[in-house]
């Protein structure tokens, strides 16, 4: 955290320096089943991010010592493309956030796939952060639940992520870069929203438990618009599916009468 008389205004007249108000997330679009070779994926354009998700399996699990004889094993990457911001310039290979971000994301598929169903295989969910500006974690999870759901892996539920945070006194949503680097608190989270279960919830900063039940009550109302945004993907692609294979398929006239 920087000193205080170096952060900047970040609510002015009420509104967030991108004239949001607290509650109001970043406008956001998804799209389906964008990757050729992939069994599913997503894109997703939430503000300034632009991210890419991708699953692959189920396959066998390699190598063999990793599998699991009575479920299948998620394996997971997030990483930032070396151009997708200033800190990340120049780099490459995974580092220690990339590796604890993985770790999360790969414990809230674990929660919601239905990996019984593949005894002794993988399944592999890559995200890649192609533009990050902020809630990047959250915003990964949200297009690869929409990747997973193409791919046609069983899943209990559609999880979507979202940040909460506090500025000042005030507590907003969703949280963009500058936000993040100089808020009082920023809590990226994943929820469940048929059972409103948290998937992950990581802190950096200082909250009360009242703030926290302000935060996720936003959070809630957001999330459906989020899992609207989602499942509006997964509609678009199935419709075009149809839409092909209709066209596609051979004509039929009925023999004349005789």
């Amino acid at each position: 955290m920087s000193s205080s008389q170096d952060k900047p205004v970040l609510i002015v007249d009420g509104k967030r320096l991108d004239g949001r108000m607290p509650g109001d997330i970043r406008p956001a679009k998804i799209e389906a089943n964008v990757l050729k070779n992939a069994a599913g994926s997503a894109y997703i354009e939430w503000g300034n991010n632009k991210i890419l998700a991708a699953v692959y399996g189920p396959s066998e699990a390699l190598p063999k010592h990793t599998s699991n004889p009575e479920r299948a094993v998620i394996k997971c990457r997030y990483q930032m493309a070396p151009f997708s911001s200033l800190e990340e310039h120049g780099r490459s290979g995974p580092n220690r956030r990339s590796i604890e971000i993985s770790k999360v994301i790969k414990e809230v598929f674990e929660n919601v796939i239905i990996t019984e169903n593949f005894p002794g295989s993988e399944i592999n969910i890559f995200i890649e952060v192609l533009q990050g500006d902020g809630g990047t974690r959250a915003a990964g999870v949200t297009a690869a639940a929409v990747a997973v759901a193409t791919s046609g892996i069983p899943m209990t539920d559609l999880p979507y992520g979202v940040s909460i945070g506090k500025i000042g006194d005030l507590i907003v949503i969703d949280l963009n870069k500058i936000e993040d680097n100089y808020s009082d608190a920023d809590v990226p989270i994943v929820i469940s929203p048929r059972t409103g279960k948290i998937l992950l919830l990581q802190m950096d900063g200082d909250m009360t438990r009242e703030e926290i039940n302000k935060g996720m009550e936003m959070a809630a109302k957001a999330g459906e618009a989020i899992t609207k945004l989602q499942v509006d993907a997964l509609k678009k692609q199935y419709i075009e599916i149809s839409k092909k294979y209709k066209n596609e398929a051979p004509s039929f006239t009925p023999p004349a009468q005789k």
